[in-house]
């Protein structure tokens, strides 16, 4: 069966995660999407790991392989003047285009919704920029710890439980690029319906920064209800909301509600200490932390994350083992789901990769093909789709247009 999206022809020219990866989540839903690619050195993230065996290879970053499968690749320098005009022609054939192109850039070559819509006037086009295309940052450039610490969430984020004294910290990864290429897939797809009624395209923006800010749940609410700052050293409003080490890893303990607390106290054997009238509501247990969190952490401590989780379970206690990487990549779970997927490459080779977090019953998510080498798919877009000749090809490609 076709995929869900696979009547729409879609133009990515992205680099890194955050087009990539909106394109990525169109693409694993059946559109056709071509990825454009910068002549001889290609997307950056070609030269990010990880790398199987540590060997850096372009054609076999992890990064880049897991952002790109299900997209045809194709070279092309939209700086010059004679690749602009080729991106034109691959617009006037496209129902969206999504690029990550900075402003400057965007203002350099002259990438402007007004003269693509000239070639197309149903044309979708997704601009993400770190701060968006309006405002005093507009041409600032920033990577992905830049804008996650801009966004907000660096100050939340601490080292775990064992160091709450260190500075501001990004998560792991991209995932500010991550965050921005979902919510760019919305919005795309959003004005992609809005076609189907009949209206025309449009200009989507996307601020990365407003992105992440977005996500930070009810810290903007502290202040005015509570005249507390939001950080992950600040004092928490209720306790227990902490994760702990346990024998063998790390578990989140969580007693929003007094049903839980007590529940956490009847597994932990109803010790003497848990009667003590500083610990008698969540609010009183927060402002004596100090005092709680040493015996919590003993009785902790001298078991494993699945009794407690057990236990806390059987008693409706919301707790949760802290997941590593090797919990889920063997999850009993997760294999049963199908979530990960092996996908063979023609030179990285068959590895395995998250898959989807999502199921169509109808128009099946899939893996139609791997990421593609660079400039794998010149011949077929410029010569299948634009008509090119192989001779006009070759002297594109000497100019360095492709």
């Amino acid at each position: 069966m076709a995929g869900a999206l696979s009547d729409l022809k879609i133009l990515e020219v992205g680099e890194m995660v955050s087009a990539p990866y909106c394109g990525k989540l169109l693409a694993d839903l059946g559109a056709d999407v071509v990825k454009v690619e910068r002549p001889g050195v290609g997307d950056p993230a070609r030269t990010r790991g990880p790398f199987p065996r540590d060997e850096a290879h372009p054609e076999k970053s992890g990064l880049f392989l897991y952002l790109n499968a299900n997209k045809k690749g194709i070279t092309l320098d939209i700086a010059q003047p004679e690749g602009m005009e080729l991106l034109e022609k691959l617009a006037a054939g496209a129902d969206i285009l999504i690029h990550n192109v900075t402003p400057p850039d965007m203002d350099r070559v002259g990438l402007t919704y007004d003269r693509m819509k000239r070639v197309n006037p149903d044309l979708i086009m997704t601009t993400i920029a770190p701060f968006g295309l309006s405002g005093p940052k507009r041409n600032w450039r920033a990577e992905d710890l830049t804008v996650w610490a801009a966004g907000g969430v660096c100050v939340l984020n601490g080292g775990g439980p064992e160091h709450a004294d260190l500075p501001p910290l990004k998560t792991f990864g991209h995932q500010a690029g991550y965050q921005g290429g979902v919510h760019a897939a919305v919005p795309t797809l959003a004005a992609a319906f809005a076609r189907l009624n009949g209206e025309a395209g449009q200009h989507i923006e996307v601020s990365v920064q407003e992105a992440i800010t977005s996500q930070l749940e009810m810290t903007f609410e502290y202040w005015p209800y509570m005249k507390m700052i939001a950080t992950r050293l600040g004092q928490k409003p209720i306790q227990p909301v902490e994760t702990m080490r346990c024998k063998d890893g790390y578990i989140y303990l969580c007693c929003i509600e007094e049903h839980q607390w007590r529940g956490f106290v009847e597994i932990m054997g109803n010790p003497e200490w848990a009667g003590e009238e500083i610990f008698k509501d969540r609010l009183t247990r927060a402002l004596n932390w100090d005092v709680l969190k040493v015996f919590l952490e003993e009785w902790v401590g001298q078991h494993t994350v699945l009794d407690i989780y057990r236990k806390a379970q059987a008693k409706r206690v919301p707790f949760a083992p802290v997941s590593t990487m090797g919990d889920l990549l063997n999850s009993e779970h997760l294999k049963a789901r199908g979530f990960f997927v092996e996908i063979t490459h023609p030179v990285a080779g068959t590895w395995k990769y998250p898959g989807a977090p999502l199921k169509y019953h109808r128009t099946p998510w899939e893996i139609r093909m791997p990421a593609p080498t660079l400039g794998q798919h010149n011949s077929e877009i410029f010569g299948g789709r634009l008509g090119l000749t192989q001779a006009r090809i070759d002297e594109l490609k000497r100019k360095g247009v492709i």
